[in-house]
């Protein structure tokens, strides 16, 4: 990533427009793994266009699955199961979600994985699936406080019943994946409900899951099988227009095939209570996974609080949410995000410091944030810290902020969402 990197983000008048988003990261991760695993070949319209996407696709023809574009599609040619032992280290890049999940996988599989993964990812924490997978059966070795690079050691596993000390849907799909390839039920119990993208796809793929009062179980052994599938629109990408629109009463924003699954979609609930207008146009089920369409229409913005369920739930779209605070008329409070600390950045105090650099008041907690509204923001240079939503939050602050707004290592952005810049200039009115 080059330091050099920078976007110029100019002030706005509204926003408007139709926009159709890249395919989800959450399902077009999930989709490329099980479609390596099937049997048959898999075909995916609008994968997701982010770099994190891609990491997961190189490592899975790393481990012998083939795959291709097609007229747009990309089509994956299944192993039915067993993958082929890499030749030398799976590179997951900037991409917490291929580590993660794609252990689940390797953990069945009889040959030994090293995972590595760029700087940024080298930091971040792994424990969380070392322990349960170790209890399974896989031998599992990492660098020093359980981080990046893994060295997992796979083959027959044995099922357990496992409570999660973190809400993480990451941990739970590199769980449930590993599931499949033990001789019984596999059972995980979650401390709050998190997405559940991994439950839905397998199913999309034929497996049976079964969920229940804040557990998930699967079944060992079952085979998948492949599909046909569009990926809808990534709703964490869409956040960042949909903020953006609530900036500036009477903005007029079109979002079509948009992913609107319930343990996604509590973000349009949130800024509907904190005034913006949002009407669903069209609702139907794809694979399990619902899609709508959306209209929009920006209200002068109220504010409010996030805590608890909500802040696990919104977890990604947290940067954006708090980069228009200061515009609200009541500020929004954040709390029980700790996990922010340990994503790409740690984005409570890439937040903090780039707030402060606007001209914001804003205080810092462990766990989160207070920002107070009714705040005008001025131009200044922003670090996205090398984080992807830092970098596109922060130009959507821009919008309304007093002259241009530069924001360095703006090129971050291509780990979930490389037209973000181009897209967010061709709707923003000057």
């Amino acid at each position: 990533m080059s330091k050099e990197s920078s976007v110029t983000i100019r002030p706005a008048r509204g926003l408007s427009g139709v926009v159709r988003l890249p395919g989800d990261k959450s399902i077009s991760h999930r989709y490329a793994m099980l479609s390596g695993i099937a049997e048959g070949d898999t075909r995916l319209d609008n994968y997701s266009t982010g770099a994190d996407c891609a990491s997961t696709l190189g490592c899975m023809q790393a481990l012998g699955v083939e795959w291709e574009r097609e007229k747009g599609s990309i089509v994956i040619h299944g192993r039915g199961g067993k993958l082929h032992a890499p030749a030398s280290p799976l590179d997951c890049g900037n991409s917490g979600s291929t580590i993660r999940m794609l252990s689940g996988i390797l953990a069945g599989q009889d040959f030994t994985s090293e995972l590595m993964g760029d700087e940024s990812l080298s930091h971040r924490p792994m424990a969380r699936i070392i322990k349960p997978l170790g209890e399974m059966g896989a031998k599992i070795t990492a660098s020093e406080g359980g981080r990046p690079p893994l060295r997992l050691s796979g083959g027959h596993l044995k099922p357990i019943d496992y409570r999660m000390p973190v809400a993480s849907a990451q941990v739970k799909t590199c769980l449930l994946f590993a599931g499949l390839y033990t001789d019984g039920e596999m059972s995980i119990t979650e401390p709050i409900r998190t997405r559940d993208h991994g439950e839905v796809a397998l199913r999309a793929f034929g497996a049976e899951v079964v969920q229940d009062q804040g557990s998930v179980r699967i079944r060992g052994g079952q085979k998948l099988r492949a599909i046909e599938a569009v990926v809808p629109g990534d709703i964490s990408s869409a956040a960042f227009f949909l903020c953006a629109a609530s900036l500036f009463p009477g903005s007029d924003l079109i979002v079509n095939s948009l992913l609107m699954n319930p343990t996604r979609a509590r973000l349009l609930d949130v800024l509907i209570s904190m005034g913006l207008e949002i009407a669903v146009t069209q609702l139907e089920e794809q694979h399990g996974e619902l899609v709508g369409s959306l209209q929009v229409k920006g209200k002068q913005l109220r504010g409010g609080s996030l805590a608890g369920a909500d802040t696990a739930a919104l977890i990604d779209e947290i940067p954006v949410l708090a980069a228009i605070a200061p515009y609200s008329e009541n500020g929004i409070e954040i709390r029980d995000a700790s996990e922010l600390r340990v994503k790409e950045s740690d984005r409570i105090v890439s937040i903090v410091t780039n707030l402060r650099a606007m001209g914001a008041e804003v205080e810092e907690h462990p766990d989160g944030l207070r920002i107070p509204g009714k705040q005008k923001l001025h131009a200044a240079e922003i670090d996205s810290f090398g984080d992807h939503r830092i970098a596109m939050a922060f130009a959507v602050a821009g919008l309304r902020a007093e002259g241009e707004t530069l924001i360095h290592r703006a090129d971050a952005a291509v780990i979930s969402y490389p037209e973000f810049f181009t897209t967010l200039e061709a709707m923003a009115q000057h």
